[in-house]
């Protein structure tokens, strides 16, 4: 129980203050304070925002839960998470964050939050091709490459993976 409730702690805590609250909150509010642009784009930002979100709290959990870990990378998980909305993307929580943004974009109707989308999906790209991938490569062998030939990266199935 003492690993859970430290696994879930750190999960939040790096959601909160690590990569997604620089990304989605601190940066974006030091480029608009929040002000929101009225108009017909205040409806389809809220409405990424709010997507972007659920894979977040989804990853939170999942990774804790059933991965025995957290989202820190320094605290990994155990297992290999392939259940919930990774059966549709290898990365919703990187689908969910760039949604986040793409929200916030037409909310605040901000062309700084359009680099900053750009710079982030370059960068968690790269992220992901060179550190991410081969590490779980090395840690959890043929079924992460079982697992990565039948889930795209970044484009979501329109049926679940059922490995």
């Amino acid at each position: 129980m003492a690993s859970f409730r430290r696994n879930l702690i750190a999960s939040i805590l790096f959601t909160l203050l690590g990569g997604p609250g620089l990304l989605l909150v601190i940066l974006p509010w030091s480029f608009t304070h929040f002000r929101i642009v009225p108009g017909p784009n205040e409806v389809i930002g809220w409405l990424l925002i709010g997507l972007g979100v659920i894979p977040l709290l989804e990853s939170i959990s999942r990774f804790v839960v059933v991965g025995r870990g957290s989202l820190v990378p320094t605290v990994p998980t155990e297992n290999l998470v392939v259940s919930g909305l990774y059966r549709f993307v290898r990365n919703p929580m990187y689908v969910g964050v760039g949604m986040g943004l793409a929200g916030e974009a037409l909310l605040f109707w901000s062309t700084s939050i359009v680099i900053e989308l750009a710079v982030s999906v370059a960068i968690m790209d790269i992220f992901v091709r060179f550190y991410e991938e081969p590490k779980l490569t090395r840690t959890y062998g043929e079924s992460y490459r079982r697992y990565r030939r039948n889930v795209r990266r970044w484009v979501p199935r329109l049926t679940p993976w059922r490995g």
